[in-house]
């Protein structure tokens, strides 16, 4: 059946329509795969939390969470069998590393795990096991197909732009993200597919859940030029939340990483997570109500809805103790969801933090009276959401296209623009590459929209190597040599050891006025005639460092070792620019 559709599309279709029909169906399958993870974590959280006494702290916050990070280590584990933390990440290596290949089970697992994560209690958000869903959609297709890179690339961005549309419905943001983030570069070929993938998932999310933003915000005031300044100001602060999220989520990671047990990590991140939430309950799950109470604080009264369910509770005058307690507690609650066994991304999270920190901003600003200008609660609630994604994600745009269409607050672009450049400047004069890039930027194994480099990083050194020669021993005479390289064309053999450590190399046309003389054959051995090469290569070299030493020397051709001195082939120049080349002329194609 497969075999008849595959012959009917390519007498039928054209290669753009195929790819067109391919991001539809994408975005519908990234949109349903948003709107059920988004219902699975309502209905959890509602069944257990919806019974909960407002008016005092309840003991059962230090039991949701263990429980659910313990049952998704445990579906991780037993079920799945692979790792799915750190989706964006993930997404960013298959880009790179593994030709846009995904795994099949990244279609379903994400969404199992994190709302068991999120549902009881986890501190995490939907967003990025959601996007890594609609990537690995994307990605399947593709395999499935037997599609190019560059097409998988495109697909696998459509994935996430139409998840990022479809779970905020905000499809001007999905393409941003996946230009911003997933740094896949705009061209003609790449925008309309993307922006099917994208309007098709929103389309979806509006006919499940209404046409309504996501969240309920009315602008009272209007953006008035005397607030540019506190707007720059806002755009550093968000900047420097960014900064410590990001800094603080690093360090605290590297703890979970020195455990190799299950039930330690469990230990840790439960107890740790179970504590922050029972003293302060908005860093239960995606805390969406929060930011909601946030951005409908018209009267100034509702915001004292942050404290319910707390120890702070009939306090109104802690508030704004409680929310920068908060706001320094919950990249250790984030960090202690996903390291101890959870499920889930840093995009509620950013946004939880922007609003609360834009909000808490005001309010001293307002409380001090600066300047004589008073900046609206709600306004900079919002403004500092944009703020604190930008600075985040290091994607300005995707923040400020997000957060006017998740609240319909198209009237502050200029604010939001503000805050958004100001954070993203703040913070990439200490880190330059996002929470999600860092990782594989150290390794040298980021894709970017620096095209020499992002070749560079498609290459692999594996694939240009040539295993095929024969080997020399060193107790080998003339005569042997001349026996077992006769049938190569190459010029340049290894001599190696029993273990096969390479001893040194043979270039024939340094021997050339010997080989053919056959009485020479019992004179000289390839101990005698092995040269040591100008320069090797390692298999833990990337390939900037491969074409850094190849300019640095004058050989044609280099051999590849492993770490221990294990030799492993040869790679030429010419092979070497040739791959360079080939990938570069994909890469740059429309």
């Amino acid at each position: 059946m497969w075999r008849k559709l595959s012959v009917w599309i390519a007498k039928h279709m054209s290669q753009k329509q195929f790819i067109l029909l391919l991001a539809l169906l994408v975005g519908v399958g990234a949109a349903v795969a948003a709107q059920v993870l988004k219902f699975l974590i309502h209905e959890i959280e509602h069944i257990l939390t919806s019974q909960f006494d407002v008016t005092h702290a309840n003991w059962l916050f230090l039991v949701y969470p263990i429980v659910g990070i313990y049952l998704t280590a445990l579906f991780i584990k037993y079920i799945v069998r692979d790792d799915i933390g750190h989706g964006v990440t993930k997404i960013l290596y298959a880009l790179s590393r593994k030709q846009g290949n995904i795994k099949g089970h990244n279609c379903w697992s994400s969404v199992v795990a994190s709302a068991l994560t999120i549902g009881f209690g986890g501190s995490v958000g939907a967003e990025s096991p959601i996007v890594l869903t609609g990537s690995a959609i994307g990605s399947r297709l593709g395999q499935f197909f037997n599609l190019d890179h560059k097409t998988m690339m495109l697909l696998i961005g459509c994935g996430a732009s139409g998840a990022v549309a479809g779970i905020f419905k905000a499809p001007i943001a999905g393409l941003m993200f996946t230009l911003e983030v997933l740094m896949v570069d705009l061209t003609m070929a790449s925008l309309l597919p993307l922006l099917v993938s994208c309007l098709t998932a929103t389309c979806i999310t509006y006919a499940w859940t209404g046409i309504s933003p996501m969240f309920s915000f009315e602008l009272m005031e209007p953006f008035a030029v005397n607030r540019v300044p506190t707007s720059v100001m806002l755009g550093i602060f968000c900047g420097f939340i960014s900064l410590y999220f990001t800094r603080v989520m690093n360090s605290f990671e590297q703890v979970f990483g020195r455990l190799n047990n299950m039930y330690a990590k469990l230990a840790l991140g439960g107890t740790v997570l179970a504590i922050l939430i029972y003293f302060f309950p908005p860093l239960y799950g995606e805390g969406y109500s929060t930011i909601s109470m946030l951005l409908g604080n018209q009267t100034g009264a509702q915001a004292d809805g942050v404290l319910n369910n707390s120890l702070f509770y009939g306090h109104p005058e802690y508030l704004l103790v409680y929310l920068g307690l908060i706001i320094m507690f919950k990249v250790f609650a984030t960090t202690a969801t996903n390291g101890g066994g959870g499920c889930g991304g840093t995009f509620a999270p950013s946004l939880f933090l922007g609003c609360i920190g834009g909000f808490v901003f005001s309010r001293l600003w307002n409380e001090y009276g600066f300047w004589q200008v008073n900046v609206p609660e709600t306004n900079y609630a919002l403004l500092g959401m944009a703020g604190v994604m930008s600075g985040v994600f290091h994607a300005p745009l995707t923040g400020v296209f997000l957060i006017a269409e998740l609240t319909g607050g198209y009237q502050l672009f200029i604010p939001l623009m503000i805050v958004s450049v100001a954070s993203y400047l703040t913070i990439n004069a200490f880190e330059k590459h996002s929470i999600y890039a860092m990782r594989l930027a150290r390794k040298g194994e980021l894709l970017t929209h620096h095209k020499d480099r992002s070749v560079l990083t498609l290459m692999s050194l594996d694939a240009i190597i040539d295993k095929e020669r024969p080997l020399l021993h060193p107790d080998m005479y003339l005569g042997q040599i001349v026996q077992a390289v006769s049938t190569s064309k190459s010029l340049h053999f290894a001599v190696v050891d029993m273990k096969g450590g390479m001893l040194g190399v043979i270039n024939v046309n340094k021997i050339r006025k010997i080989i053919f003389r056959s009485e020479l054959y019992r004179m000289y051995k390839a101990t005698q005639l092995m040269r040591q090469p100008e320069m090797v290569l390692r298999t833990d070299d990337n390939m900037q460092t491969v074409m850094d030493k190849f300019a640095h020397c004058d050989a044609g051709t280099l051999p590849v070792l492993k770490p221990d001195g294990t030799f492993v082939g040869f790679v030429s120049r010419t092979r070497l620019y040739a791959s360079y080349r080939q990938i570069m002329k994909d890469f740059s194609e429309e």
